[in-house]
C-alpha cells in the first residue's frame, strides 16, 4: 500500500514525541549494549535473546515516533506558511499565504504555519 494512500490521526504530544525520540536514540540502545557487554564479561544469562528483544522493541517504538512524525508534518496540518523573500532593496519581506480564507481560523484555538525561506 503506497503511502499516500494511508491515512493515520497517530500524533503524539511533543513532550511524549521528545521522550520516545531519546529513548530509541539513546537509551535502549545504551543499555542493549551495556547489557551485552556485561553478559560477556561475567557471564549473565540470554545476552542474545535480551539484545534481540531491546532491539524489536526499539524498532517499534521508533516506528511509532516516525508515524507520528508523519502525521504532525504532513501539509493539511498547516494552516498556511510565512514566505521570507528578498526586497528589492536587500533586505527581507514576510508575508503570510493563508491556505484557506481568514474567516477559517475563526474556531481554531491554535494555527500551524509553515516557514517558506525563498532566500
Amino acid at each position: 500500500m503506497s503511502e499516500s494512500s494511508t491515512s493515520t490521526n497517530l500524533q503524539l504530544s511533543s513532550p511524549v514525541y521528545d521522550q520516545l525520540k531519546r529513548l530509541t536514540m539513546v537509551g535502549l540502545p545504551l543499555v542493549g549494549t551495556l547489557y551485552f557487554t556485561l553478559a560477556q564479561i561475567w557471564g549473565l544469562p540470554a545476552a542474545e535473546e535480551v539484545v534481540g528483544t531491546l532491539a524489536a522493541i526499539n524498532l517499534f517504538l521508533g516506528g511509532l515516533a516516525q508515524v507520528s512524525s508523519r502525521a504532525y508534518n504532513s501539509p493539511d496540518m498547516f494552516d498556511g506558511a510565512i514566505e521570507i523573500v528578498k526586497t528589492d532593496s536587500g533586505g527581507k519581506g514576510y508575508s503570510l499565504a493563508l491556505h484557506e480564507g481568514p474567516e477559517a481560523l475563526d474556531g481554531k484555538s491554535e494555527v500551524r504555519f509553515k516557514i517558506d525561506n525563498q532566500l
